[in-house]
């Protein structure tokens, strides 16, 4: 997925720097750290005590961060060479398709972590992969995860699986602003539970969004973004695929425990990924009304 080389990206994003726990390099995590990291971006929760001590995690508080805005990013020329501004090119696409679905729309801030970063919700890094933070109505998100994605996992990362993990995580935000996450709050584990059912949900959201993205244009009319190629959606289902419950459990112990699931099961993930994909916002509540053993390929 590449933007249109003309379009205007220009944005208020922010970049923040501080110190703290941040994954380095390649060494010595081994496969739990691994599924932890690979886990992060969709779940939008900390993995890293998954990870063990000593083995990559880092350390020490978040410090005092320092901020900037991405001014450099203007065009999507700079978004498709450089991994930051791709970040606020999404930021741009994602809050005009947002703008034309929701009524009173209110915008997420986005920041961009450079190291670490402290939050209403903890701290932000690489180890703990983007997410979205409810008090701060915030998407928090370090682009070097993607590296560690490719390095730690063999995974391509490409453009289009970063787009949808961000989509997945304005998704969140979509459902915290028009009260969905009021309406259904958390009521425990299990295939049937609001927790999966507002992953499945945000995993529609981003799959809706990617559907529709390159109607969205800047100013003169510009497209944002060029169609997905059928090489890059394979690379974002892969995604979806990768952070299913069943297959997390698989690799990490070889046991699946099916009441103890929180986001639904990989195949669940890629189906409504793929529904909001091919179907629209409009099929994305019905992950609220459907019996649980309709929710998808089990």
């Amino acid at each position: 997925m590449t933007f249109n080389p003309d379009a205007d990206i220009s944005t208020n994003t922010t970049r923040r720097r501080g110190r703290g726990a941040v994954v380095a390099g390649a060494g010595g995590i081994g496969l739990l750290g691994i599924i932890a990291l690979i886990a992060g971006p969709l779940l939008g929760i900390d993995l890293t005590g998954l990870i063990p001590s000593g083995d990559g995690g880092g350390g020490g508080g978040a410090g005092s961060p320092q901020e900037s805005t991405l001014s450099e990013c203007k065009t999507g020329e700079d978004a498709n060479e450089n991994v930051d501004c791709r970040m606020a090119g999404a930021e741009v696409v994602l809050n005009a398709y947002w703008e034309d679905h929701v009524d009173g729309y209110v915008k997420p801030g986005l920041v961009v972590v450079d190291g670490s970063a402290s939050t209403g919700c903890g701290t932000a890094s690489n180890a703990v992969g983007p997410f979205y933070c409810p008090p701060d109505q915030t998407v928090y998100i370090d682009p070097t995860f993607f590296d560690l994605m490719r390095q730690q996992f063999g995974a391509s990362a490409g453009n289009l699986a970063q787009l949808y993990i961000v989509g997945h995580e304005w998704g969140h935000h979509i459902q915290y602003i028009t009260g969905t996450m009021d309406k259904y709050p958390n009521n425990g584990t299990g295939p049937d539970s609001n927790g999966v059912r507002t992953e499945l949900q945000a995993d529609c959201y981003a799959g809706a969004w990617i559907g529709e993205m390159t109607k969205e244009k800047d100013a003169d009319g510009v497209p944002y973004l060029k169609a997905p190629t059928e090489t890059e959606l394979a690379d974002a289902v892969n995604a979806a695929y990768t952070v299913g419950d069943d297959h997390i459990q698989e690799q990490s112990g070889g046991f699946v425990s099916p009441e103890s699931f929180t986001h639904g099961t990989s195949e669940q993930r890629q189906f409504w990924f793929a529904n909001g994909y091919k179907n629209g916002l409009d099929v994305c509540a019905a992950t609220f009304t459907l019996p649980g053993d309709q929710l998808g390929p089990q």
